[in-house]
């Protein structure tokens, strides 16, 4: 606001010594050159102070414009970003997509696909719930499996959506035999993420890096399902069982498709993997 008045009082006094020299121009010649001595320098203070301003006025419409491009230009960068995570994240859903298909036709049962759209907050319970329900032939009892292996079972069914208990619930239970030596037990939910393999005698020869798959037995989960491989064999010195510890191939962390075994078994199920 100051330089403005001051440009307007540089301008103002400048028209008024002009205007005095112009009068003065038919009398003595002395008066228009002192004259001239005071505009001439008030004259290139006001042009470069006009410059001045217009530079000043030109640079701030510059860095608005480029201000504005690159405003433009984030934009238009966050919106190829966010396509280019779209593209990888259907890429990732086909790729497990046509996994799960392959392992579809492995199994000689019915099976619906359907995709894991919760899990139980509570730590007391590792649940699943999945978009599929009664209106798709869904019902309690019916067993849960992945390409990577068992995952769970139904233990609640509604319209359009049903609850899945994971293997790795305390309260979840699988007949299942080691593959090497068919000796048999029941994996159970253990802590941690882990099973426990149960009721394995201490005569039996069970390893660690043995494979777990169901046996057939539990009329639950068709017979050959991949459980876990063994992680750990502790052999007390007392009882009749031994302490065997099972990871499960499943990361249970990070399922999201699964499929739902409609008319198990019949105990012929031989895994395709």
């Amino acid at each position: 606001m100051v330089m403005v008045v001051g440009i307007v009082v540089l301008i103002v006094a400048n028209a008024i010594i002009l205007s005095v020299t112009s009068k003065q121009r038919c009398g003595s010649n002395e008066p228009g050159r002192i004259a001239i001595s005071f505009v001439a320098p008030l004259q290139k203070g006001v042009v470069h102070l006009i410059r001045f301003i217009r530079g000043i006025w030109s640079d701030y419409f510059f860095h608005v414009s480029v201000a504005k491009e690159n405003s433009d230009l984030r934009r238009a960068l966050n919106l190829a970003l966010e396509k280019t995570n779209q593209y990888n994240e259907i890429d990732l859903s086909n790729s497990r997509l046509r996994k799960l298909l392959n392992f579809k036709k492995t199994i000689p049962h019915r099976v619906l696909a359907g995709e894991v759209i919760g899990r139980d907050p509570s730590s007391w319970f590792q649940t699943a719930i999945i978009d599929k329900g009664r209106s798709d032939g869904l019902e309690k009892g019916l067993p849960v499996v992945m390409p990577e292996g068992v995952v769970g079972q139904v233990v609640e069914v509604s319209s359009h959506y049903s609850k899945v208990l994971l293997m790795i619930d305390r309260n979840s239970a699988v007949d299942a035999m080691v593959q090497r030596t068919r000796d048999r037990g029941v994996v159970k939910g253990g802590s941690t993420g882990q099973c426990v393999f149960k009721y394995a005698l201490r005569k039996h020869d069970i390893r660690v890096g043995d494979v777990i798959v169901s046996s057939g037995l539990d009329g639950v989960f068709p017979k050959g399902l991949r459980i876990g491989s063994v992680s750990e064999v502790v052999k007390s010195n007392a009882g009749i069982f031994q302490d065997v510890t099972v990871t499960p191939y499943v990361d249970f962390e990070k399922i999201e498709e699964i499929l739902v075994v409609l008319n198990p078994p019949n105990n012929d199920f031989v895994s395709g993997q």
